[in-house]
């Protein structure tokens, strides 16, 4: 081999009948893959279709609810399935552009402002998305970006493009690869679908267990508390102390980097209480804030993210977007939560229209709700709470999942860096 010859590269990771098999050899992508060039015609101009970083190519009406493009089509690229579409384009989430490949549509037109390319007969395409999905391409894109944006774009011809290297396996290695991780993604979708159904039921249940609008009795009530009164209309004040986060001083160093949890609106997801927080107090920090007891409730008054809803469970604070009602003892957390959560939305209008929607202490405080009896409000909070475990384990399953898919990502595919390492 001549001294400045690349050697083949080999996965971390190899299906045992491919361990004793050569490299992945190194070749210009054009060597493998045909630039896509057939124009589109006027029949084709209802199948527009845009390149969306989450969601793949999907179609333009859908996408953006309408065609933002404009009528005539006569520039824009014709793709068929299996075809391969790159926006060059730099974002926040690909900082060297976007590659998908069209899989949830037979054709379709795009914008010529996309490289569009068709791998040769061979070549499994399915291999190819996760190739670049994988971020195995990087290093070349990396090498466009070098060469300048402009405008946030790369503007490279789709020659250009064709003329970054790709690491190739045979057909039979690139077919186990593709097959393993759509496998995989499967198992994910179809989790994924489960936790879905359960966040579908819970939302159901909790409009079964809560009073609709205007009334004072739930639809569905358990045996033990058919014959209690009616629920009674109470305000957020009566469940509580309600207290508004402050943050201390950033100027203070001293102040930051403890042990003790800080939640901002970020801090806040879709599960029920929230364990970790990217900014934590130290003591001294702690004692400039208004401290809020274990399992209290929290919730979102000011921002983009108002109505946001969760608990804490150990003391912590806030800062000043969160107003959080501490529960006194005539009050389940639990429920509050869940009677928050429910009416979450529309305490959220209250803010109205405005360049930072805020509803403030006062007006949060003095909000309306019907609640039962505490022994009724265990007896919900105990059900719904069931059901988040149930939501909270699934969650964590779909989330392993994902991390393992990424690992195996990661050992699949050889790394150039590496080998330039």
């Amino acid at each position: 081999m001549p001294s400045d010859a690349k050697p083949n590269l080999t996965p971390k990771l190899r299906f045992p009948e491919f361990r004793k098999a050569k490299g992945w050899t190194e070749e210009e992508l054009r060597i493998i893959a045909d630039p896509v060039s057939e124009r589109a015609d006027n029949e084709d101009a209802n199948n527009i279709l845009t390149l969306s970083g989450e969601h793949g190519l999907v179609l333009q009406s859908e996408y953006f609810g309408k065609q933002i493009a404009g009528t005539n089509a006569d520039r824009y690229l014709k793709v068929q399935r299996d075809d391969f579409v790159y926006n060059d384009r730099v974002t926040k989430a690909s900082a060297y552009g976007t590659i998908k490949r069209l899989t949830k549509h037979p054709h379709g037109i795009v914008s010529p402002i996309y490289k569009c390319f068709r791998f040769k007969n061979g070549e499994q395409p399915a291999f190819w998305e996760w190739y670049f999905e994988a971020g195995a391409h990087e290093s070349e894109l990396r090498g466009l970006a070098n060469e300048g944006a402009r405008a946030g774009r790369f503007n490279v011809s789709i020659e250009r493009f064709l003329s970054t290297s790709v690491q190739v396996p045979d057909p039979g290695e690139q077919q186990k690869i593709a097959e393993c991780l759509s496998t995989l993604d499967e198992l994910i979708g179809a989790e994924s679908q489960k936790l879905d159904a359960l966040q579908a039921h819970k939302k159901g249940l909790m409009q079964q267990l809560f009073p609709r609008a205007g009334e004072t009795l739930p639809r569905l009530r358990f045996p033990e508390f058919q014959d209690e009164p009616e629920w009674e209309e109470k305000s957020v004040g009566d469940f509580g102390e309600v207290v508004t986060g402050s943050t201390p001083s950033t100027a203070r160093p001293e102040f930051y980097g403890g042990g003790i949890p800080f939640v901002s609106p970020a801090d806040i997801s879709d599960l029920r209480f929230v364990d970790e927080t990217k900014t934590t107090l130290t003591a001294l920090g702690f004692d400039e804030t208004r401290p809020i007891r274990a399992n209290s409730v929290l919730f979102v008054c000011i921002g983009s993210t108002i109505g946001k809803v969760a608990q804490n469970r150990r003391e912590c604070a806030t800062n000043q977007q969160i107003n959080s009602v501490v529960p006194n003892a005539e009050h389940s957390g639990a429920f509050v939560y869940y009677a928050l959560v429910k009416d979450a939305e529309r305490i959220a209008e209250l803010a109205g229209i405005q360049a930072v929607p805020i509803v403030n202490k006062t007006l949060f405080s003095s909000v309306t709700l019907p609640v039962p009896k505490l022994p009724e409000q265990q007896r919900i909070a105990s059900c719904l709470s069931s059901l988040d475990d149930l939501i909270a384990a699934q969650s964590a399953k779909v989330e392993a999942l994902k991390t393992h898919k990424r690992g195996l990502m990661q050992q699949l595919f050889p790394s150039p860096l590496e080998a330039e390492a």
